[in-house]
């Protein structure tokens, strides 16, 4: 299992309720497009801040490692954010 953890900016956000916005539709679309689990995990009190953690599993490493690699193309590919930061980590 992987956990991988991002650090965006939303600089069009002007509200917490901005914000959220952003923040749910990338949520809910990595769990539509991808299968996999995932929450805001850090951040919740700034307006152009957020921490989003997903989470991968599955029977092959390589399965893990590809599914990774299109949430990260699927965040870059979002002109409403700046990805600040990624890391992933493998979880025993």
């Amino acid at each position: 299992m992987v956990g991988y953890e991002v650090d965006i900016r939303i600089p069009e956000s002007r509200s917490l309720k901005d914000r959220r916005q952003v923040v749910r539709s990338l949520l809910d679309g990595a769990r539509n497009r991808f299968g996999v689990s995932a929450a805001e995990v850090g951040g919740q009190d700034t307006w152009q801040r957020a921490t989003l953690g997903f989470a991968v599993v599955a029977s092959e490493a390589r399965l893990v490692e590809s599914v990774v690699d299109e949430i990260d193309r699927f965040l870059w590919a979002r002109p409403e954010i700046e990805i600040i930061d990624a890391e992933v980590r493998w979880l025993d």
